[in-house]
């Protein structure tokens, strides 16, 4: 089985965020990186999937060359190999422009089973691997929480709300979108890093029509919340009025109960 996951390289959890001076986004020229969350688990159950019924494991990522950490350490958790869409004005694309190069990237592979996590930590649009199926003509199932294959057969779990559960049957090639949490994530060992670099990673360059393709949507401006407080006196002094009125704002305002 030819599984592909596409992982996504985003600032750190505990860097400190600076807007730039533009308010359109961070600053990212003090950042450090990393991967993104789900993306990492993504990972993690396309290899369990491998080591059960074999193939390989084909990691994309999108972006500059600092990007390359991203593939070098999923290499050395395991994966085959790795392509890399290259350029240096690609991480703020909108999903529909990323999916659209993800997808000329990957298309000639033919991939029996794609897998993405749930959502990006930075944008969190969580459109870009639901986008990718519909351009690949893929049936897809998102926020899965657990896995089963077995030959050509596909069972999922999906996390619903209200604490709700469904799983559903598939066919494959299919595309899944993977929730944070869904396994216990390997690390990389020192002989998975030495053989990492042996591994192949392809380098490719999006297209210019898609790059350059108008967005659908803009980012007019980027502001930390304003840090505000302000004080409510209910009931006039009468505790019994004042309760009455504090369960109502909490059914009504807060929708807390």
């Amino acid at each position: 089985m030819k599984i592909i996951v596409l992982m996504k390289q985003v600032a750190s959890k505990d860097a400190i965020l600076r807007i730039n001076k533009d308010g359109t986004w961070i600053e990212e020229g003090d950042l450090s990186f990393e991967v993104n969350e789900s993306d990492g688990y993504a990972l993690e159950e396309a290899l369990r999937v491998r080591e059960k019924l074999g193939g390989e494991v084909v990691v994309c990522s999108m972006g500059p060359q600092r990007a390359k950490s991203v593939i070098k350490d999923a290499l050395a958790r395991g994966a085959d190999r790795a392509i890399h869409v290259v350029g240096d004005n690609l991480t703020h694309l909108s999903p529909y422009a990323a999916a659209s190069a993800l997808v000329e990237a990957i298309r000639d592979e033919q991939p029996d089973l794609i897998m993405t996590g749930l959502q990006s930590d930075d944008y969190g649009y969580a459109q870009t691997g639901v986008i990718i199926a519909e351009l690949l003509a893929m049936p897809h199932a998102t926020i899965v929480i657990e896995v089963d294959a077995s030959g050509d057969k596909l069972r999922v779990k999906r996390e619903l709300e209200s604490g709700w559960y469904q799983w559903y049957s598939m066919p494959t090639p299919a595309l899944l979108t993977i929730q944070s949490g869904i396994s216990q994530i390997r690390y990389a060992t020192l002989k998975g890093i030495m053989a990492a670099k042996k591994k192949e990673i392809k380098e490719v360059t999006p297209l210019a029509e898609i790059v350059g393709r108008p967005s659908h949507q803009q980012l007019k401006r980027v502001y930390l919340p304003q840090k505000t407080k302000q004080t409510q006196l209910l009931g006039n002094g009468d505790a019994k009025v004042g309760a009455v009125a504090l369960a109502e704002k909490l059914h009504v305002e807060a929708r807390i109960f």
